[in-house]
């Protein structure tokens, strides 16, 4: 496994990619890639974190009312 992150190994990855990708599509490619890793960290950090209760007059203002009760179908009946 110390073998695999050597300076040649590196290179040639750093080449494969440049043409795989190109020049310009590289740094777009490592921000979309930065962005996903923070983003993935903090989604941890929030697991580990318990979540803050919620007071009880800030609940009731945020809730959304209940729709109505769904009428159930009634199949028609077709006579010939």
């Amino acid at each position: 496994m110390g073998d695999l992150l050597q300076p040649t190994h590196l290179l040639i990855l750093v080449i494969v990619l440049l043409v795989l990708f190109g020049g310009k599509k590289l740094p777009e490619l490592g921000k979309g890639l930065g962005e996903g890793l923070r983003g993935f960290k903090e989604g941890l950090k929030g697991v580990d974190e318990p979540a803050a209760p919620v007071p009880p007059a800030a609940a009731q203002q945020n809730t959304v009312p209940a729709p109505p009760p769904a009428t159930p179908v009634q199949p028609q009946i077709t006579r010939r």
